[in-house]
């Protein structure tokens, strides 16, 4: 249970929406941590709101500020979601796939899923090839769209899905320098591909990523990326045709594990419940 600060927050759910708008931003970027303009700015908020939120939030101990002024992820983040001790099943299917695939080409694998208006790469195997691109870590956050991944999470998408999220990420986009119409060009390539390559995020590296679904019918990709140098139409068509076998495989495998969650035989999502309670008045799952 929050504190008493928490009380303060003025506008009832569309301060919650904010304060988690800004733990999002915050979580992209990792231990860099954002400057209130920064936040700001990718919020769309005024810089009294933002700050406002911000003060509550490091009052909660959500969030930190650091003797430089910019703000990162609180401690109390990891402590409240030591609270969920189940393993995740969308991760123990897919990493078997993830493994095999890496086994067989030697380059890094990744695998990220949507998360609102963002990718989070939830897995990562390490190949055997000298030169390994380590362009993610486990719990990594873009705004979709950014990375490989999100391109192929995007191409899978409806298009105005696409535009909705590409609207909405729009301001977000600045720090890295790309448009929200040239992401949507890329996401129209790939839905034509069913595929999406492109230089990875790490100078000299590639990207190829294939969509991915999972159990709430939401979004996902498998990502190698091998260098630069180890990429050719042939490998890439290699490449794309195996990661398209673990992707079916692992659709496969989720439309088998779904019944067994309807049951209830997994534990509740208290996210997903959560969110459900915020935005419907109640906690289904």
């Amino acid at each position: 249970m929050l504190g008493n600060a928490s009380m303060e927050m003025p506008g009832g759910t569309q301060s919650i929406q904010r304060a988690v708008a800004v733990l999002r931003i915050l979580a992209t970027s990792c231990e860099t941590g954002l400057g209130l303009t920064q936040i700001s700015k990718q919020a769309e908020l005024t810089r009294p709101t933002t700050h406002r939120i911000l003060s509550i939030l490091v009052a909660e101990g959500i969030v930190e500020q650091r003797p430089t002024g910019r703000y990162v992820v609180g401690e109390q983040i990891m402590l409240l979601a030591l609270a969920r001790r189940a393993r995740d099943p969308l991760r123990e299917i897919v990493s078997p796939h993830l493994r095999a695939a890496v086994d067989e080409f030697g380059d890094t694998g990744f695998f990220t899923r949507r998360s609102g208006l963002d990718t989070v790469c939830v897995a990562r195997q390490l190949g055997t090839y000298a030169i390994q691109v380590l362009a993610w870590d486990v719990g990594d956050r873009r705004p979709l769209g950014i990375t490989n991944a999100g391109i192929a999470i995007l191409s899978g998408m409806q298009v105005d899905a696409v535009r909705g999220v590409l609207s909405m990420n729009r301001p977000r986009f600045l720090r890295y320098g790309v448009t929200a119409e040239a992401i949507l060009r890329e996401v129209t390539v790939a839905r034509a591909k069913g595929f999406s390559l492109r230089a990875a995020l790490v100078p000299g590296a590639s990207a190829v990523s294939v969509p991915v679904r999972t159990f709430d019918g939401d979004h996902a990709a498998l990502t190698l990326t091998p260098i630069s140098r180890r990429i050719s139409p042939e490998r890439t068509e290699e490449i794309v045709t195996k990661l398209r076998m673990h992707a079916a495989e692992i659709d496969a495998e989720l439309r088998k594990a779904l019944p067994l969650r309807k049951l209830g035989r997994e534990p509740i999502n208290c996210t997903k419940a959560a969110s459900n309670l915020l935005t419907t008045g109640t906690a289904k799952c």
